[in-house]
């Protein structure tokens, strides 16, 4: 099984994306062949700033070592060294349907939070199909949100597999449910969008006042509470054991547990959890050399890939 996932480099990671996305892709890799990419080519239409494009890559490179990928296992590349993707891109964009298109919500949310109405937003669905049938991508772990773009890659590759033959394998979502939507501080999902992320590699004493920003609502520490709706809990939940969990809703329906101590326990399961990574990610910084080392080689690695799969492809169309 060949598993493909990618994140864009537009501002530091955070639980949503640690839990959503980075999580899942570092435990697949006992189970398949996994493919991890940055998403640079992804993040240019929102990223205008050529330093911070530098730096982001270079921060969510850092980040996905310091929490255990394993480079052997993971061909773990930048998006804008595989160019094949690019040429890809166009060969299924002319069998892609406007209405294919316009029907992706992804477009419209980004427009009406702010982001210009470039065609490369409202193209993004295409390129993310290059990326993911350009490695024969079996499987890919996406969050709620995404799901649609995967949906979108699977009607792409079938209409061009009709017209020109078995060219790309038709890959398959995969939903974790119990973090498909992670919420931050002010209750949406969690998002820099929105201004209400809790950085996973962030200044611990920052990080602590934003945990304890997290908006509940008015009830009384002596108040019985329901655990499904405090987004306190929801975050809590991702870190403890079933016990521990389990403890902790009795205690919300029983009364007499504050949201300020539930707030407490989850900072330091959060710094538990985090801190031995923290010193790991200091020590990897040191070492940028390797960091720009694992990237190319994996970047050799998939283009192999990529390669013979535009090969076919320009095949197909009569290019070859």
């Amino acid at each position: 099984m060949r598993i493909l996932s990618g994140i864009q480099p537009s501002g530091k990671l955070h639980l949503g994306n640690y839990f959503g996305m980075m999580k899942p892709i570092l435990d697949l890799q006992q189970e398949g062949e996994v493919f991890l990419f940055i998403a640079d080519y992804h993040a240019l239409t929102s990223v205008t700033d050529p330093r911070a494009m530098r730096q982001g890559t270079t921060d969510v490179a850092l980040d996905f070592l310091a929490c255990g990928l394993d480079t052997e296992r993971t061909l773990f590349y930048r998006q804008s060294d595989i160019h094949e993707v690019t040429e890809l891109t166009w060969l299924l964009s002319v069998v892609t349907p406007m209405g294919l298109l316009e029907r992706c919500h992804s477009f419209k949310d980004k427009v009406a939070k702010g982001l210009p109405a470039t065609h490369g937003l409202f193209a993004y669905p295409v390129l993310m199909a290059a990326d993911i049938l350009i490695m024969h991508s079996n499987m890919v772990p996406v969050g709620r949100d995404q799901k649609q773009h995967v949906e979108v890659t699977r009607d792409i590759a079938l209409k061009f597999n009709n017209l020109y033959g078995d060219v790309f394998t038709i890959p398959e979502p995969s939903i974790r449910e119990e973090v498909a939507v992670v919420p931050g501080t002010d209750g949406q999902k969690m998002s820099k969008s929105y201004n209400n992320t809790v950085e996973i590699f962030g200044d611990p004493k920052e990080t602590r006042a934003a945990i304890m920003r997290i908006v509940t609502d008015s009830k009384t520490v002596a108040d019985p509470k329901d655990p499904a709706q405090c987004n306190v809990f929801a975050l809590f939940k991702l870190f403890a054991t079933e016990a521990q969990r389990e403890e902790m809703a009795a205690r919300y329906r029983a009364g007499g547990q504050g949201y300020g101590e539930v707030k407490k326990q989850l900072f330091e399961m959060f710094d538990a959890h985090f801190a031995p990574l923290r010193q790991r990610r200091a020590e990897l910084e040191k070492n940028l050399d390797h960091v720009q080392t694992v990237l190319r080689r994996g970047a050799e690695r998939a283009r192999a890939v990529a390669g013979e799969t535009l090969r076919r492809a320009r095949q197909a169309v009569g290019l070859e």
